[in-house]
């Protein structure tokens, strides 16, 4: 038998061995093992451990809840799982370099930042095929994604370069790139559609941007290493990791304020909430663990053991993304 006929083999019978459907099953991207840990969210048991492309990083649903998306960086290709089991659905190959990906509001775009490769790639998405629009290059690193409300602009991190960029969706060209400050990660958009957020990762602080006017309008004071957002679901507050210092910090959204600090050892990274708010899951990049945190008394209940450099973590039962 070849060794690849045994390697297909060995990675369907992984996807077999995932047990029946459930909406309790948390996914875990190993960045670093390409593999996906799949965890009960209620008893914190490890359910299976799914084999998928080298290095995956982060992860998202499709617009129908259908799939669970699972970029692939270093094998170009993207693996659509079942969002309530972690079973593989199917596999998306010639997707170059997938770090971070997004859907734009409308639903018609489907963007992939390449970030070892410096471009980023603008796809028109029928709902269920995707098509390669336009490559742009950008300066260096491109990292993390938000969009405008209306679907007309997509803005992205450069960690390389210490800049963002806004992207014309329906032209797919550069509208403007500005400076920010160093190694600028995670990007949200505010409920109200009138400021940027934008993780500082190589300082300790959100910066605030007016993106109509291009301007910095304020540094939120967070902490060190900051990194990635995750809206609390109530239109108004919104978590942000700080994977140096080990917290994660509550940001006030209309008050552009920090409101809270959760103390979780182990650099945190990506989160994601419950739909009831009250946990909070973030992924421990450092130590090959993931956090659940009880929201109410802002405390670490729990770590499981995952593979290495955990980074996307998602469970279809989740808190609105807003």
């Amino acid at each position: 038998m070849s060794r690849r006929l045994l390697s297909l083999l060995s990675f369907l019978l992984a996807a077999a061995a995932v047990p029946a459907a459930q909406a309790n099953v948390v996914v875990v991207l190993n960045s670093r093992d390409a593999s996906v840990t799949l965890l009960d969210q209620s008893t914190y048991k490890e359910i299976g451990v799914v084999p998928v492309g080298k290095e995956p990083h982060h992860l998202m649903a499709t617009p129908d809840n259908k799939s669970l998306v699972v970029a692939s960086a270093m094998s170009n290709e993207l693996f659509m799982l079942d969002p309530k089991t972690g079973t593989v659905q199917n596999r998306v190959k010639d997707i170059i370099d997938p770090y971070q990906i997004g859907f734009s509001p409308d639903q018609k775009w489907f963007v992939v930042n390449a970030l070892r490769l410096d471009h980023v790639d603008i796809y028109q998405y029928d709902g269920k095929d995707m098509k390669l629009a336009k490559r742009l290059p950008l300066a260096r690193l491109p990292s993390h994604m938000a969009f405008s409300a209306d679907s007309s602009t997509v803005f992205i991190t450069q960690q390389g370069s210490d800049q963002i960029s806004a992207i014309d969706l329906a032209t797919q060209k550069v509208k403007w790139t500005i400076p920010v400050g160093k190694l600028p990660a995670g990007i949200a958009m505010t409920p109200d559609d009138k400021y940027l957020l934008i993780g500082i990762m190589g300082s300790d602080y959100v910066e605030v941007i007016d993106w109509r006017t291009q301007k910095t309008v304020k540094k939120i004071k967070a902490g060190e290493g900051t990194h990635n957002f995750r809206p609390v679901g109530d239109k108004r507050h919104i978590f942000v990791s700080n994977r140096v210092s080990s917290t994660i910090n509550i940001i006030d959204q209309q008050t552009l304020e920090n409101v809270g600090t959760i103390d979780v050892p182990g650099g945190p990274d990506c989160m994601e909430l419950s739909d009831d708010g009250k946990t909070l899951w973030a992924t421990l990049r450092w130590v090959k663990k993931v956090a659940v945190i009880d929201v109410p008394s802002r405390k670490v209940i729990k770590t499981i053991p995952v593979g290495r450099s955990p980074h996307g973590v998602y469970f279809f039962n989740r808190a609105p993304a807003m």
